[in-house]
């Protein structure tokens, strides 16, 4: 008898080189499926239902749309019946289309950006939704055959689970977004009032689709046209976590029905359901059998079954809430030998009435007043003085100073309070506290600690900041007058880059609470040690951000240098971001300080900076000029460091204007007295310059050891803006050689330094690649 084509399914596999043809065969195996069952062919919801994937990732790998990842096809054959033969012929098709898939595309080019995967982590305990879960899958199906935007905006109250949802079903849909995932936690409810703007997302954003820092608009309206544009055509899911109101998010939706978007408020967003077509969402507890899942999960199925009664009574004290199950659960799961039945008189006895009342905010209170109590003196008193700390991650060090204990104090209590569900542990040395327990630690400092005890621990947490930036950017200096008691100054260890990238978001809130406290000196201060960083890892941004509140400050304080300092600072930001008048502007205003005060130091730290921008501006012969006028200043003043970065200055400019002889003889005198002096940033510019003269004399082996002097110290420093431009070099000189292989190997690792910090000469060395 003559085989249908069902039957001939191996055969036809054998011969499958599209995902059109790939999902030809998933439909025929679906249609043998239903007959052999004598049945109707499973709708994509029930295949869906079975598999626990979404409805519209079902759709997409039966219409073609889609190739369905390895696994995902096996278990999809797997449930429509095939044979371990036909199993391993569609696995065996699947590779060569996408195989075939790839070697048809055109070649990626060089600068091709990474799929973009923001997503926080899958949430690990999750039950119930379902109904949401569907109308979610829904809305993806009705929007795309509409061809509009698809935006759901899910609102409900504090713990109900709206992040978890969102983030759930985002990571479940995953593979129908091939350019990947971006999300933002907007902090609309954060309790320190330091929200998230659309303006700072759209930063973030446009930086993680590859728009260098220094050209994005300056406008809100401009920068997210240009976000929009940059989505078109892309399949990307914004997860836009936290959300005040709908004006919060507006500059942040996508234009293009390829993406979708998901916002999460604790407020109904009307104004994006009537204006935006967004489709709401409102979150209510979990049903009770869905609560009762999330809680047993978590402290195991028998302990929950050997006394239903109590558990019964837990998951109804906990109203529902997610994050109010979570804290019963995880305090049942550290005291494994008692009783539930203990656990949940316990919790009856906090605040019974609260918890039955119909105020969400109250509710929550409640459960955590639950497991606060149940803290140690020292774990309970640290937990409310958290509620000062910004809500960024906190070393230990950070937070025996805010409770002006030891450290071994400190990591016991930290320890304590992970173990109770009320911080994660992130990293070795960092801990997060929940928004949600931010907002209650914020609370009950506010209310049980006198105004003095949360001024004092304010004051250390400050220095804290202080001390330890003040160790990681200038180890090499005299110490800060000495911190107050009670303050513990960390250690930024060996890789001080990596210490400030660790707390780069904690010290610019540090510096948002010393600016709102009025704290002028700490502003300045601490702006002044965040420099050098911001500047190397490319957030010039924060470095203009900063700088401004530190020029406010030295203002104030009638500090004339130090506002000095911060003009030539906010110069640098400015230059860095190619706003060269306003960089001009705050150099004029820094040498106009420095010489009606007669600080000749600072005017000749101005003057090179003055070099830098003439440079920038195309005047070599005055940059050379100015660099001369600096180093006779530091000579003048016996201010060795200042002599050996203004002797590199001098030769530089010589070297770009041809004048290698003596730009050599400068150089060199640069790099032995950087040495002297223990400046290896300056010996690294120093050598760069070397080795860009020797280049330029045709000396190609010796400039790539000099470039190898100059890229290790830049390594060191974690200055990856100038050693991806150092590695541009290294590998024009390998070119120059005929050494092809050496030059992409340094072109790659430049232009993933460059792309790393957003710098506009990554499309240089993305030139050099593609040809």
């Amino acid at each position: 008898m003559r085989q249908g084509p069902e039957e001939q399914l191996p055969n036809r596999a054998a011969d499958a080189v599209t995902t059109g043809q790939m999902a030809a065969l998933l439909r025929a195996l679906r249609r043998r499926h239903a007959r052999h069952n004598r049945d109707r062919e499973l709708t994509y919801r029930e295949i869906a239902s079975r598999t626990g994937w979404s409805t519209t990732a079902v759709a997409e790998y039966f219409t073609g749309h889609t190739l369905a990842p390895t696994d995902r096809l096996d278990a999809l054959v797997r449930l429509l019946g095939a044979t371990s033969v036909e199993q391993g012929a569609l696995a065996t098709a699947r590779d060569r289309i996408d195989e075939h898939r790839r070697s048809g595309r055109p070649r990626a080019p060089i600068s091709a950006r990474p799929v973009l995967r923001q997503l926080p982590p899958p949430p690990r305990h999750f039950s119930g939704r379902d109904e949401e879960l569907a109308v979610l899958d829904g809305l993806i199906d009705g929007t795309r055959a509409a061809g509009v935007v698809a935006i759901a905006a899910i609102d409900g109250a504090a713990g109900v689970g709206k992040t978890t949802l969102a983030a759930h079903w985002a990571h479940r849909t995953a593979d129908l977004y091939l350019d990947g995932q971006l999300y933002v936690d907007l902090r609309g409810f954060d309790p320190s009032g330091r929200t998230v703007t659309a303006a700072h997302a759209l930063r973030s954003f446009l930086s993680a689709l590859g728009v260098p820092d220094s050209q994005v608009p300056a406008s809100e309206d401009a920068a997210a046209a240009l976000y929009r544009s940059l989505l078109t055509g892309r399949r990307v899911s914004i997860l836009l976590d936290n959300a005040y109101d709908s004006a919060h998010v507006r500059p942040l939706l996508p234009a293009t029905a390829t993406c979708t978007a998901v916002v999460t408020s604790r407020n109904r967003l009307t104004g994006l359901v009537a204006l935006d077509g967004a489709h709401p969402i409102t979150l209510g507890p979990l049903p009770q059998a869905a609560a009762h899942i999330v809680f047993a999960t978590r402290i195991g199925d028998g302990r929950a079954e050997a006394e239903p009664a109590a558990t019964a009574t837990i998951v109804g004290l906990c109203a529902g809430l997610p994050l109010a199950l979570g804290v019963a659960a995880a305090r049942a799961a550290t005291n494994p030998h008692t009783p539930l039945q203990a656990l949940a008189a316990e919790l009856s006895a906090a605040r019974l009435d609260a918890l039955t009342g119909d105020d969400p905010r109250s509710d929550t209170r409640a459960v955590f007043s639950w497991s606060y109590h149940a803290l140690t003196v020292a774990a309970a008193r640290l937990f409310r003085m958290l509620g000062l700390h910004p809500g960024t991650p906190i070393s230990v060090a950070a937070a025996a100073s805010l409770a002006a204990v030891s450290v071994t104090e400190a990591g016991a209590a930290l320890a304590e309070l992970v173990r109770g569900n009320l911080l994660s542990h992130r990293g070795a040395d960092r801990y997060l506290i929940h928004d949600l327990f931010h907002w209650y630690a914020a609370e009950l400092v506010r209310d049980t600690e006198p105004d003095g005890v949360r001024e004092a621990a304010t004051h250390r947490l400050l220095h804290h900041y202080l001390h330890t930036a003040h160790a990681a950017a200038r180890p090499v200096e005299p110490p800060l007058q000495a911190p107050a008691p009670g303050v513990v100054a960390g250690d930024p260890g060996d890789d001080a880059s990596a210490w400030f990238a660790a707390e780069h978001t904690a010290l610019l809130r540090a510096i948002d609470i010393a600016v709102a406290r009025g704290q002028d000196a700490i502003t300045w201060q601490l702006a002044e040690k965040l420099g050098d960083y911001l500047d190397r890892r490319g957030h010039w941004n924060d470095l203009a951000s900063i700088q401004e509140a530190a020029l406010t400050a030295a203002r104030r304080l009638r500090e004339p240098l130090s506002e000095a300092g911060a003009h030539r600072h906010l110069a640098r930001a400015h230059l860095r971001l190619g706003h060269y008048g306003q960089a001009r502007t705050h150099l004029s205003a820094a040498l106009e300080l420095a010489q009606r005060h007669g600080d000749r130091h600072a005017e000749g730290r101005t003057w090179l900076s003055l070099a830098l921008l003439s440079e920038r501006e195309g005047r070599l012969d005055a940059a050379r000029d100015q660099a001369r006028h600096a180093l006779g200043i530091c000579v003048e003043m016996e201010d060795r460091p200042g002599q050996a970065r203004a002797l590199n200055a001098v030769g530089w400019y010589q070297a770009l204007l041809g004048e290698y002889a003596d730009a050599l003889a400068h150089c060199e005198r640069s790099v032995t007295l950087a040495a002297e002096v223990d400046d290896p940033i300056c010996q690294a510019n120093a050598w760069h310059s070397l080795g860009y003269s020797h280049h330029r004399l045709g000396d190609y082996h010796q400039a790539l050891t000099c470039y190898h002097q100059a890229l290790g110290r830049f390594r060191q420093a974690g200055d990856d803006h100038l050693a991806g431009l150092i590695l541009t070099d290294l590998g024009d000189a390998h070119s120059c050689l005929g050494d092809t292989v050496a030059a992409g190997g340094a072109w790659r690792e430049a232009l993933a330094l460059l792309d790393n910090v957003r710098h506009q000469d990554a499309e240089k060395v993305r030139a050099r690649l593609a040809h």
